[in-house]
């Protein structure tokens, strides 16, 4: 372990000054990617003749700012671990918070979850897994995001839907049905100033919201209006300059009680929830 100990603090200079924001993670989570293991069993790997040119290779192309993800194929999020790369947006750890808001409701026994701007569908696997018997609904208009979230809901009970969220009468057949809508949209304002691993290879269909980051979160508040049952609860990530313009979409349809700004797990806005009123 020593040497490959050794291989990877090197790995992780190189990689923190290219500017990468988590250089020892990146270092060891690639080096567990070349060796064929786990990040915690690389003590206990034997890395083979071929690791170091593998592990170099990798190496080189995250000091370009490919995404991590996009290397070793997949990303972690809550308690599993979907298939990414080119043309899907890579989930964050930030979405995290609103994962752990939409865990913690109380829902129905066979409650109908509505998962919007789905991507990967790593939301909605996430929500299948803690309601094994709900009807979850995973929506998205990319067909290059849909071939992932097809891959990663295969074998499971998750439907997947490929519509626009803006569109007028999307899902009518559940107006006033549905326990619970979770949406991480398009939020981001036209025009600024991004990470590389974002800017050059997250899809900006799936990144920009309009001028002021609004233009798809407004959508969804009125679909929430309809598609809610009384007292069925939504929750929609934002950027950190409209948490105040998300409360307020929702304060103005008037079919909403308790919302709420909420922060993620680093204290900046994230996610606003409310409540569709009875």
């Amino acid at each position: 372990m020593t040497g490959l100990r050794q291989v990877i603090d090197a790995a992780e200079v190189v990689l923190a000054e290219a500017g990468v924001g988590s250089p020892r993670a990146d270092a060891e989570l690639l080096a567990a990617h070349a060796a064929g293991t786990d990040r915690g069993r690389l003590a206990f790997t034997d890395t083979g003749p071929d690791f170091q040119e593998r592990y170099d290779g990798l190496v080189a192309q995250r000091v370009k700012r490919i995404p991590l993800q996009h290397l070793i194929g997949t990303a972690a999020f809550g308690a599993v671990t979907v298939h990414v790369g080119p043309g899907v947006f890579v989930p964050r750890p930030e979405t995290e918070a609103m994962l752990e808001w939409a865990l913690a409701q109380r829902l129905s026994d066979h409650p109908v979850i509505i998962d919007l701007c789905t991507g990967s569908a790593a939301l909605a696997l996430a929500l299948s897994r803690q309601w094994p018997d709900a009807r979850v609904i995973a929506v998205d208009d990319s067909e290059d995001a849909l071939r992932y979230a097809r891959r990663n809901t295969a074998g499971t009970r998750v439907e997947l839907l490929q519509a626009d969220v803006t569109a007028a009468g999307l899902l009518a057949e559940l107006d006033g049905r549905v326990d619970l809508i979770v949406a991480n949209p398009p939020y981001i304002p036209d025009g600024a100033e991004l990470e590389p691993e974002v800017a050059e290879h997250d899809p900006p269909h799936a990144l920009f919201g309009g001028p002021d980051g609004m233009a798809v979160i407004n959508s969804i508040v009125e679909l929430a209006a309809r598609l809610l049952r009384d007292g069925g609860r939504c929750a929609v990530e934002h950027d950190d300059t409209t948490s105040a313009s998300t409360v307020e979409a929702f304060t103005r349809s008037g079919q909403f009680a308790d919302v709420t700004a909420r922060s993620d797990l680093a204290g900046r806005p994230r996610f606003v929830t409310a409540r569709r009123a009875v």
